[in-house]
């Protein structure tokens, strides 16, 4: 009795590692994966995905603050625009 089952088990750990190895040999196939856009019902994308954020950086010219923004006390940040007062004249 006691070969019968020694026998079985030596049997059994035979097939076990021949089906173990069979499997691991296809599961090694390669695939590509390609980024997708997911959008809203709509067709908009999604700007909560990361993948649909972009992440247009604006250059810098001056000092800028520890979250990376322009610090907008100096004056090489600030963006010059011109703004034209005008006067009413008294009737």
């Amino acid at each position: 009795m006691k070969k019968l089952l020694t026998l079985a088990a030596m049997l059994f750990m035979g097939l076990s590692t021949t089906l173990v190895s069979a499997q691991s040999k296809t599961a090694k196939k390669t695939t590509t994966t390609t980024q997708t856009v997911k959008t809203k019902k709509d067709g908009s994308p999604d700007l909560r995905y990361k993948t649909n954020t972009s992440t247009s950086t604006k250059k810098v010219v001056g000092p800028v603050k520890k979250d990376g923004t322009a610090d907008m006390r100096y004056k090489a940040n600030k963006t010059t625009t011109t703004v034209s007062k005008t006067t009413k004249k008294k009737p």
